[in-house]
C-alpha cells in the first residue's frame, strides 16, 4: 500500500473535523505532564471542544483552500488543534484558562469564524464570555428598565390607594 493511501483517511478526518467549525486553535503541548494533559482534555470535552494531535503535514493538506488555511503559519513543532463547532470562544477560553496554571501550554494562534488571530488575538478572544452569558446579560439589561417602570407604577398605585 502506498503512503498516500495510508495518509488520505487522516487528512479527510481533519477536513471533516474542521468542516463547519466556528473556531480552531493551534497549541504547542510540549512539556505538559500526563496528568495536566488529561485534565486539559477533560475541560475541553466538557466545553464541547474536540482536541486532537496531528502531524503538521496532515493539517497543512487538510486546510489547503479552506478558511482555516491561516493555521499553516503556526504549524511548527508539535501541534495539537482544538476545534469547536458551536461556540466561537470556548476553545480559547478553556485553553487560556488552563495555560494560567500550566506554563508549558503555548497557544500559537487560531481561526475564529474565518479570521486568523495570533496568540495575542486569541488571548483577547478568550476574554469574551460565552453566547449564553452574553444573551443573559442582554436579556437582563432589557428587563431592567421595564421592571423598574413596573415598580414605580405599582408604588404610585399603592400611594393613590392610601390617599383614597
Amino acid at each position: 500500500m502506498a503512503k498516500v493511501e495510508l495518509k488520505q483517511p487522516i487528512v479527510e478526518e481533519i477536513a471533516e473535523l474542521l468542516n463547519g467549525a466556528a473556531t480552531a486553535v493551534a497549541v504547542d503541548y510540549r512539556g505538559l505532564t500526563v496528568a495536566e494533559d488529561t485534565d486539559l482534555r477533560k475541560q475541553l470535552r466538557e466545553a464541547n471542544v474536540v482536541y486532537k494531535v496531528y502531524k503538521n503535514t496532515m493539517i497543512r493538506r487538510a486546510v489547503e483552500g479552506t478558511e482555516f488555511e491561516g493555521l499553516t503559519a503556526n504549524l511548527e513543532g508539535p501541534t495539537a488543534i482544538a476545534v469547536c463547532k458551536d461556540d466561537a470562544t470556548a476553545a480559547a477560553r478553556v485553553l487560556f484558562g488552563f495555560a494560567k496554571n500550566a506554563e508549558a501550554l503555548e497557544i500559537k494562534g487560531g481561526i475564529v469564524e474565518g479570521t486568523y488571530y495570533d496568540a495575542a488575538g486569541m488571548k483577547q478572544i478568550s476574554s469574551i464570555p460565552s453566547r449564553e452569558v452574553l444573551l443573559s446579560k442582554f436579556l437582563g439589561s432589557i428587563q431592567s428598565p421595564i421592571a423598574n417602570f413596573a415598580r414605580v407604577i405599582k408604588q404610585i398605585a399603592e400611594k393613590n390607594e392610601e390617599a383614597a
